[in-house]
């Protein structure tokens, strides 16, 4: 088997990754044991980079075109997929060994995402804010612009005290929720003694805040609910087998 291709951003931090959803293939490759290699794509460059391989874009919020990361191109099939739930799904059918959307749920998994991913969008404009500081200056500069673009806010909103502490609490009551989720289950994973992929969808969000955040604020997050959190992250980077 020949190598499936993921592109991903790199950042300025040793070992380059940094970014939650081209971790979420990354983890789902490695659990799968699939071979892989990573092309890394300056943030600035993604546009151009995307285009040049017949990638498809994503839709915006305002129905506009997008190129993003992540994207695979499998070299086995031909197939070139952009977004990492298409990217999880494509994987799934195609090298169905080692299922990360066990006993048929990936519909299950579907609107799981979005509900993860709305419980961390009030509090994370401060983490935007240190995502752009890891990054070379020409990345940083475009990263900025899109977000300020997608959030409708200027830049500073991103970077300011004024609001850290109402972000903080936002995102501890996000995790407060999602251990209230966890705690439901009779095992270490959402689907109790079962892994799948919406553990992979959690822990890359922890991931990234580990990458890009302050040593201190890291260790905050690793505190809240019992250490849960870095416990969880722990498990699935060894579950991934890229501990």
């Amino acid at each position: 088997m020949e190598p499936i291709v993921l592109y991903d951003t790199p950042s300025k931090l040793p070992g380059a990754q940094w970014t939650p959803n081209p971790a979420k293939p990354r983890f789902a490759l490695s659990y799968k044991g699939l071979p892989f290699v990573t092309v890394w794509v300056e943030y600035s460059e993604i546009g151009i980079v995307m285009k040049s391989i017949g990638a498809k874009p994503i839709k915006r919020a305002d129905g506009s075109d997008a190129y993003t990361v992540p994207v695979i191109s499998d070299p086995n099939t031909g197939a070139i997929i952009t977004d990492s739930m298409e990217i999880a799904s494509y994987l799934e059918k195609t090298y169905p060994e080692k299922p990360i959307f066990p006993h048929n749920s990936e519909a299950l998994i579907r609107t799981f995402y979005p509900a993860h991913e709305g419980l961390l969008m009030p509090a994370i404009k401060f983490i935007l804010g240190r995502s752009a500081e890891i990054l070379s200056p020409d990345s940083a500069k475009f990263f900025m612009e899109v977000r300020c673009k997608g959030f409708k806010l200027p830049w500073d909103e991103f970077t300011s005290e004024a609001r850290r502490d109402v972000e903080w609490e936002l995102l501890k009551k996000a995790y407060n929720t999602m251990y209230e989720w966890y705690q439901k289950t009779s095992g270490k994973w959402i689907m109790g003694d079962t892994f799948s992929y919406a553990d992979i969808i959690v822990a890359c969000s922890l991931l990234w805040y580990k990458r890009v955040l302050r040593t201190d604020e890291w260790a905050r997050i690793s505190s809240w609910n019992e250490g849960k959190w870095i416990q969880l992250l722990t498990d699935v980077e060894k579950e991934c087998n890229l501990a």
